[in-house]
């Protein structure tokens, strides 16, 4: 059995060694051979030196070294396009994803019976309470409007077999959210709860608007619903208008009364061409998206790599 592990990595020169440490200690009391595969997405610091120092002395580390950041979903794709192992596992470099966990994962998918073993976080400890709160309305909203199954909590870093891991790289879209790929595909997955760890070292990069981007990015991906809220909210607003447009002729024909109120009209106005903006915006997301994935262009560009199989550009 051969055993990869995909580590995205983005200015974690801090990281980096102790995750090697502790992680090559847990795959040798494993006694399985395994293959580490470093992803430099664009790092501005030592990532890359450190990676080429941990290739030099140890054969089962591979790195891949993108021309520029690409950002963590194509540094995945780029993990999967190039893993050989019949079990593959991605990781974050920071221990937030203990690597004390794979022996019982590999162990559950042994038995046969699970195609994925996907890691949950049962609290939030040490994550700003708003934050928290917008997490747990996210999951929320894109498993109603969604075919995606997420579960609250859900982590990245998840084992899967061969057969999974070659379904998720089969969606070969531009724009990726990996953890509604990862519902998406099916498949038996078991979900393992552990509590919350706070990185061992270097800070988070993600702030919360790259997390509301993300989920942004998410909820286009998987739902067509906001679309249909753009298309409701139009056919609501014709028919409040035609009513409107009803009362203010019955009115001037029975009362004579003059039309007055133009601060309220400008204010009618100003709101129905706010939400006709709103929803062209909605439809020029799903417009740009589509015009990424219509253009083609590669997921990744690696520059650097000691693996001679790498696949360049994807």
């Amino acid at each position: 059995m051969l055993l990869s592990l995909i580590v995205p990595c983005y200015n974690e020169q801090e990281a980096l060694p102790l995750f090697y440490r502790e992680t090559t200690k847990v795959l040798s009391e494993m006694q399985c051979d395994y293959e580490l595969l470093l992803v430099n997405d664009g790092s501005r610091d030592n990532t890359l030196s450190i990676m080429k120092d941990l290739a030099a002395k140890d054969p089962h580390v591979l790195y891949f070294s993108f021309s520029r950041n690409f950002g963590k979903e194509a540094a995945m794709y780029a993990g999967f396009s190039n893993a050989r192992g019949d079990y593959v596992a991605v990781m974050d470099a920071d221990l937030q994803d203990p690597p004390s966990l794979l022996p019982e994962m590999v162990k559950i998918l042994e038995s046969g019976e699970y195609d994925s073993v996907a890691t949950r976080r049962i609290d939030r400890a040490g994550e700003p309470p708003v934050r928290s709160w917008f997490a747990r309305r996210f999951y929320e909203l894109i498993n109603r409007i969604s075919d995606a199954d997420i579960v609250d909590g859900a982590r990245d870093f998840r084992l899967m077999t061969r057969a999974m891991t070659d379904a998720v790289l089969s969606m070969s879209e531009y724009n990726r959210f990996s953890k509604g790929i990862f519902g998406w595909v099916g498949f038996k997955t078991y979900w393992m709860p552990y509590e919350n760890v706070e990185r061992v070292a270097g800070v988070t990069k993600w702030s919360f608007w790259k997390l509301f981007k993300y989920a942004i990015d998410g909820i286009i991906n998987f739902s067509q619903a906001p679309l249909s809220i753009a298309s409701w909210f139009g056919m609501i607003m014709t028919g409040v208008s035609f009513l409107f447009l009803i009362f203010i002729v019955v009115r001037r024909l029975i009362w004579g009364d003059p039309v007055a109120g133009w601060a309220s009209t400008i204010c009618v106005i100003i709101f129905i061409g706010g939400l006709q903006l709103f929803c062209l915006g909605i439809i020029g997301q799903y417009l740009a998206k589509t015009y990424m994935e219509v253009k083609n262009r590669p997921h990744f560009i690696i520059s650097d790599t000691n693996a001679g199989h790498a696949v360049k550009i994807r």
